[in-house]
């Protein structure tokens, strides 16, 4: 009986300690960056939205590897040293620069 009790009293302690552990309120550091401001875009040249594989190609050199076609339609990339270069079927959606370390 006593054994039982005192499983009991230690499984109370354990539920009361998660109880108090879960009802804290949670912390997080909130760090806002402006917009148009996460990177220097404005010293590195980009190829522009609707520009061609061969315009890319031309302009910027052969990527120093491809990834996909992925998907539907087809999204692909070219990575270059500072940047990517997203294409959908053969025209730039998008690019973006890269993190430097």
């Amino acid at each position: 009986m006593n054994k039982l009790i005192s499983t009991a009293f230690a499984a109370s302690l354990v539920l009361a300690a998660m109880g108090a552990v879960l009802s804290l309120p949670a912390q997080a550091e909130q760090i806002k960056v402006p917009v148009m401001s996460q990177g220097d875009r404005g010293t590195l040249a980009l190829p522009q939205t609707g520009q061609s594989r061969e315009g890319v190609r031309q302009r910027f050199g052969d990527p120093v590897s491809t990834s996909g076609p992925v998907g539907d339609p087809p999204i692909s990339q070219w990575h270059y040293d500072d940047f990517v270069v997203y294409f959908e079927y053969s025209h730039v959606i998008h690019a973006v620069a890269r993190h430097n370390h």
